[in-house]
């Protein structure tokens, strides 16, 4: 199962489009998780339109759009913790690490944005993504996102950048 992270759209605030090449990865995509900050319901909408299936959460900037803060699925036997990260940039993946072990158990999967910047790491045991912005928008310097692929338990992630 092919599965597209995204975080950090901020359209129409910051930016106006996902790169069509970055769009192009959604719509083939078996299954997007999205870690918040869409900043609009068109947007959000938007990405559902792209997506054959979402996972998504409220980002900071997204109260009024009706996701939730956290959001658990499982995809070819992975479970994915997805929460936005709102706070300091210190301080990141201490509340990340904390989300997946109060949602699920370490060996689940942490999917999170709000720093614009791009990380596949293992934290306390536990992994971290953040596909960075599929936009580039401020601070990051560039667009970013991830897929992975997972299979019967197993993760294999790609990082991509325009």
């Amino acid at each position: 199962m092919d599965v597209a992270l995204i975080s950090d759209s901020h359209i129409p605030s910051r930016e106006h489009e996902i790169p069509p090449s970055f769009r192009e990865r959604i719509e083939v995509a078996d299954h997007v998780i999205h870690a918040g900050d869409f900043d609009s319901k068109g947007a959000l909408a938007d990405i559902r339109h792209m997506a054959t299936a979402l996972t998504a959460v409220s980002g900071n900037i997204d109260p009024q759009i009706g996701l939730p803060e956290r959001a658990t699925v499982e995809l070819g036997g992975v479970t994915f913790v997805v929460t936005h990260g709102t706070g300091s940039p210190q301080g990141w993946a201490d509340r990340v690490a904390a989300a997946v072990r109060e949602e699920a158990d370490s060996s689940a999967v942490g999917v999170a944005g709000h720093t614009h910047e791009r990380v596949d790491t293992v934290y306390e045991g536990v992994r971290l993504l953040n596909p960075g912005s599929v936009t580039g928008a401020s601070p990051a310097d560039r667009p970013t996102m991830l897929t992975a692929t997972v299979e019967d338990g197993s993760i294999d992630v790609a990082q991509y950048e325009l």
